[in-house]
């Protein structure tokens, strides 16, 4: 097993792509965790009015949030799987060319499999972004005609 130092440039380049996807998914991972850490602030703060007194209007907005974190969770976890998955790529195009095996299939097949995770990550994503955006609408207050002041009748 004599590596030339061509062979690992040639390693290298074929990395490139897949490095690129990988930290696309990085950044992803950061916007979900953010909106995650978004929406566990908002649960916390809810549920201290809760303990105070009870009121509807915080128990459904509890309810929008749960639902908006378990799609975020799933999110999370689809995107890491599909960060492993690409992870697994780069480390088997090390292997597979400096040990002369051929592995073009896992490779495929696994590179296949990190952009269904990353569909179905986004998709989760755009799902909650959904629900929230219904939430807000549902939540807004409505607007009144400002007061007018009109000086008393003498």
């Amino acid at each position: 097993m004599n590596i030339q130092l061509g062979d690992i440039g040639h390693i290298i380049q074929l990395a490139i792509a897949p490095v690129f996807l990988l930290n696309g998914v990085c950044t992803n991972l950061q916007v979900l965790i953010n909106r995650l850490a978004r929406i566990i602030d908002r649960s916390r703060v809810l549920e201290d009015r809760l303990d105070v007194a009870y009121n509807d209007t915080y128990l459904n907005e509890l309810d929008v949030l749960y639902r908006r974190s378990h799609l975020i969770n799933l999110a999370i976890t689809l995107s890491t799987a599909c960060g492993l998955f690409v992870c697994l790529v780069i480390a088997l195009l090390f292997i597979g060319d400096t040990a002369n095996l051929t592995l073009d299939k896992y490779i495929a097949g696994l590179f296949v499999a990190a952009v269904i995770s990353l569909i179905f990550s986004f998709g989760f994503l755009l799902r909650e972004i959904f629900i929230a955006s219904a939430a807000m609408r549902a939540m807004r207050h409505v607007r009144r005609a400002p007061k007018t002041y009109e000086p008393a009748n003498e």
